[in-house]
């Protein structure tokens, strides 16, 4: 059987976060919206405006959160995982259900070999499935 083929159960959990932090990985990756900027400064205490200095950058015309010097996302922590995570960007919290790895058998292969957090027993079309459950992909 070959990988993210389908097994006798087709209800396994498509992913279940190892806390490994290689999603918070990639300079420029994480975008943020008004309003995410907005709810991340409340969380760690700040005007939105320090936020905006202190912690992002514009990169092709949107706002990104900083990477460090690992290429680790500013708010990643080895050891502890997320410093923001009950206030997370949308597209953390998609992870890994987005649409490209919805859409694409190839980059959800990738995808599952980058991340541990991937059920590597869970096939495609329960990988689609669950994450049109969720509500979390676009796939129509």
């Amino acid at each position: 059987m070959r990988k993210g083929e389908a097994t006798g159960d087709a209800r396994v959990k498509a992913f279940s976060c190892q806390m490994c932090g290689q999603c918070c990985r990639g300079v420029g990756g994480i975008t943020v919206d008004a309003e995410e900027r907005k709810k991340i400064a409340a969380y760690l205490g700040m005007t939105t405006e320090a936020f905006l200095r202190s912690c992002c950058e514009r990169r092709n015309g949107r706002i990104s959160i900083r990477s460090g010097d690992d290429g680790a996302c500013l708010f990643f922590e080895e050891g502890r995982g997320c410093r923001i995570h009950a206030v997370k960007p949308r597209q953390c919290a998609l992870w890994p259900f987005y649409p490209a790895l919805v859409r694409d058998r190839d980059a959800w292969s990738e995808a599952m070999d980058a991340c541990p957090g991937i059920n590597r027993e869970c096939s495609h079309e329960e990988f689609v499935r669950q994450a049109k459950d969720a509500g979390m992909a676009d796939v129509d």
